[in-house]
């Protein structure tokens, strides 16, 4: 019996053959009933072949592209189908294809932005703007507003493709720590019409969120995209998980031998490969040696429920915080390690952290840490006095800026259901600050009648509340300036950039004010002419995105009194008061 390789071989041999014969067929004169020669014609359909005619001469061929036995038989099955023209180019069947017209995940009538917002703006400058979001976003406020805008359904720039803007804003949803988003993002797009763009930000995006078998239908569909160990090792998981378990076995034992990688992360690539069920073998990981973290070794542990050596996880990057705190198969306290960060930052809700603490309390586990700041947060609720639930708040809070301004979102809520009261006076900056972390602008009003003027909790409702009615004078902003104690009175700086923003002082007074502070608020720059004509035009779209391109770096001392005034009187403009008045208050909560 002939082997399969020989049966492939006769295979190429025929649709080289077939193919010149085709060609030959379409450059002759076509037959037709006039122009068969009657002494070929026969009664009835059948017609008798001409033993005269010649054979057919093979000479003109080059067989030499055709592979020889031996090396069809160490060609894999992806391989063979490029050589004989079956590899799919569409995976989904035309009825089901989705429209690259506008892509994203919140139409304008789920809180979007407009579809055509950015249509007729200038496809070079939203190509720079998206390809200059390249980190985390240092507000909170900043970052929800911008998530919001690349997960719009909006149509494309004139000029620009669909598929470019799509991996555009992915990539910027990655940069600032939004993987699951951009995963969700990714998914409403056709996996055939990804370019290399699109491919990278969905590589990260994917192997942040720990679902590396999720890449299989593009690994599957487009097995030679690539020529990268990392892709490598993506093909012989996905082939396991369709059934070609040998075939996966054996790729990934020739990467083992050719030490093409650490061999720690084809270890890892070999568990998940087995998991697949059918021909499932024991693999030893051994992290000794290893003595650095990467993604892919992070994604694979995460999705095997592999324990990660605690050296590894010590002063572990924020990159990895972030991922922790949003990945559902880590345990809860783990996840825990990385909330502090992700709610600071924007990327955990306020009822998220609060769910997350709610799981860790309901579980039996060991005293400390997460279960203790569990604890309280419940005795915050739940205490008998208000004295208790003030106590457990601060406790929550405690003194190490890092994690403070995420243990404010997680206290918002608690600290919205305490009644204004004198007794809760010096407390009431925390209280305010950790209200308006979560947006709630109303319970933070109704503390105006007690708060001093001058002070921080006053300030701070002068820049949230909702009443643009409201003026505030020269002589109360000069009362708060006496008070600043913070560095070149940059709390001060920021206040009135606000203010100023929200049109809520006079322009005269604004004046004596930046004067007295000597801080130029207003100089501007390329980026402030962008926003400034992006409001002028009112272009929510286009100035939440350049809201987003100021607000990026990793320490709040990075953020200027100048982009806060130019950001706020933006967003007012363009009728994002809300965001404007949020992200006013939390420049001067984080000053």
């Amino acid at each position: 019996m002939l082997r399969t390789s020989q049966l492939l071989f006769c295979l190429l041999l025929g649709s080289f053959s077939l193919a010149s014969i085709a060609q030959d067929t379409q450059q002759n004169t076509p037959l037709t009933q006039d122009n068969i020669d009657p002494s070929i014609q026969s009664q009835g359909s059948e017609v008798l072949p001409d033993e005269s005619r010649d054979q057919l001469d093979l000479s003109m061929f080059d067989f030499s592209t055709v592979p020889s036995i031996e090396e069809l038989d160490e060609m894999l099955p992806e391989e063979i189908d490029d050589l004989l023209g079956l590899s799919p180019s569409y995976d989904i069947p035309v009825a089901a294809r989705r429209s690259m017209r506008r892509l994203g995940l919140l139409d304008q009538s789920e809180g979007g932005l407009p579809e055509g917002s950015l249509a007729r703006q200038p496809q070079a400058l939203v190509r720079a703007i998206l390809v200059g979001l390249k980190g985390p976003v240092l507000s909170r406020w900043g970052h929800i507003l911008l998530r919001r805008s690349l997960v719009s359904r909006m149509r494309a720039p004139v000029g620009m493709t669909s598929v470019e803007f799509a991996g555009l804003r992915a990539a910027a949803l990655n940069a600032m720590g939004e993987y699951h988003v951009a995963r969700t993002f990714l998914q409403e797009i056709d996996t055939t019409n990804w370019d290399s763009r699109v491919i990278d930000a969905a590589l990260d995006a994917y192997i942040a969120t720990s679902d590396l078998v999720g890449l299989c239908p593009l690994v599957r569909l487009r097995p030679r995209l690539r020529e990268d160990v990392q892709w490598e090792m993506l093909s012989a998981i996905c082939n396991s998980f369709a059934g070609e378990v040998v075939l996966g076995a054996r790729q990934l034992d020739s990467l083992l031998q050719a030490e093409a990688t650490a061999e720690i992360d084809i270890l890892l690539a070999q568990r998940l490969s087995g998991a697949a069920g059918v021909g499932r073998r024991a693999v030893k990981l051994e992290w000794t040696g290893v003595d650095s973290l990467s993604p892919w070794r992070f994604a694979l542990a995460n999705a095997l429920g592999e324990e990660i050596p605690e050296n590894l996880l010590a002063n572990i990057a924020p990159y990895y915080e972030r991922i922790s705190a949003t990945s559902p198969m880590l345990a809860v306290e783990k996840r825990a390690q990385g909330a502090d960060r992700a709610a600071a930052e924007g990327i955990m809700s306020s009822q998220a952290i609060i769910d997350l603490y709610s799981q860790i309390y309901s579980h039996e586990l060991p005293n400390g840490g997460p279960v203790d700041t569990a604890a309280l947060l419940r005795e915050a609720y739940t205490g008998q006095t208000i004295e208790t639930r003030l106590s457990s708040l601060q406790r929550i809070w405690g003194d190490d800026p890092k994690t403070r301004y995420g243990r404010y979102v997680l206290t918002s809520h608690a600290s919205a259901l305490l009644s204004p009261s004198p007794s809760l006076l010096g407390s009431a900056d925390d209280l305010l600050i950790s209200m308006l972390s979560s947006g709630f602008d109303n319970d933070a009003e109704s503390w105006a009648s007690i708060v001093q003027p001058g002070g921080k909790a006053w300030a701070l409702i002068a820049l949230s509340r909702n009443d643009r009615s409201v003026s505030i004078s020269q002589n109360e902003i000069s009362l708060y300036l006496e008070k600043d104690d913070s560095l070149d009175r940059r709390s001060s700086a920021y206040l009135l950039a606000g203010l100023a923003g929200l049109r809520r002082i006079s322009e005269e007074d604004f004046q004596k004010l930046v004067l007295d502070l000597n801080f130029d608020l207003t100089r501007e720059s390329a980026w402030s002419q962008a926003i400034s004509q992006a409001a002028q035009v009112s272009n929510a779209a286009l100035v939440s995105l350049l809201v987003g391109l100021g607000m990026q770096g990793e320490s709040w001392a990075e953020m200027t009194p100048r982009h806060i005034y130019f950001i706020v009187r933006s967003l007012a403009d363009v009728g994002l008061d809300a965001e404007a008045r949020m992200i006013a208050a939390e420049a001067l909560a984080r000053a």
